[in-house]
This record gives structure tokens, sequence and C-alpha cells, in this order.
């Protein structure tokens, strides 16, 4: 965030979904697990926690889908782009986990580890030092 008294600013690629946070990131982690690579097509996803009253939504709402991926698990993207926006638990209805790719700008927060990487893409190789788990990190760090 550039002015601590600006939010940060999102969207989906078409610009059709946007939204504004006006609180702290929760803590940045790098997931390499089968379902968020297929839902964003790349080797990992870049997520952080967002509590509920501090997410406002842009934009039109309406182009956002939510699919359960598995039992419990919502994943949200945009219907006219296909960007993946957020996922979310119903049982935790006060956290989005939000998909950083979307920001517009620093949210001044670093990822702490990758996780799931017994799931990782073969071809990607893990160079930058941080702590790797085989699944979820011992803690999962509050948002």
């Amino acid at each position: 965030m550039a002015d601590a008294n600006s939010p940060l600013t999102g969207s989906c690629l078409c610009g059709g979904v946007g939204f504004e946070i006006t609180g702290k990131v929760g803590p940045v982690v790098y997931c390499h697990c089968v379902q968020c690579r297929k839902a964003n097509g790349t080797a990992f996803a870049a997520n952080a926690n967002v509590r509920a009253r501090h997410l406002r939504f842009t934009g039109d709402r309406g182009l956002v889908r939510e699919y359960e991926s598995s039992p419990g698990k919502l994943r949200a993207f945009c219907t006219r782009c296909g960007s993946p926006v957020y996922s979310r638990r119903p049982t935790e209805p006060d956290v989005f986990r939000i998909r950083l790719g979307l920001l517009d700008g620093d949210p001044e927060r670093r990822s702490l580890a990758h996780c799931w990487v017994e799931e990782k893409a073969p071809w990607f190789e893990i160079t930058d030092g941080l702590p790797v788990f085989e699944r979820e990190p011992p803690e999962k760090p509050a948002g």
C-alpha cells in the first residue's frame, strides 16, 4: 500500500470484478496443491487471507461464480474472463483467501513458505530458500 489511508485494490483480468482491501492482508503462502495449480494454471498460487470486514467488492459482483472444488471449499472466479478471485469456506464466513496476482499494488507482505509441495508440479524447482512443507505448515497463521 502506498498510503496507509488508501485501500489496496485489485481486479480480475477484464476488470469486471474489482475489490478494495482496507485492512492488513494475512500471511502469504505459496500453495502447490493440485487444486490451486489447476485453478490458476500455474506452478503454484500466491494466496493470503483477508477478513471479510476489510474486503469490499466493486464492479459487477454478479460476474462472480463459486464452485465447490472439494467438500466445504468454494473457489470463486469471474464468469467473463475466468480469473480466479478467491476461495472461502462457509464454516469460516469471516475469511476470504484472495489470489494475490489480482492486486494492483504491494500488499506489504512476502511469502512465509511453500505448502503442499508433495503435489508440486514436477517441472518446477523451488530455489528461493523459503521453508517447504509437504502439506500445511505446522500451524496455520490467522489472517
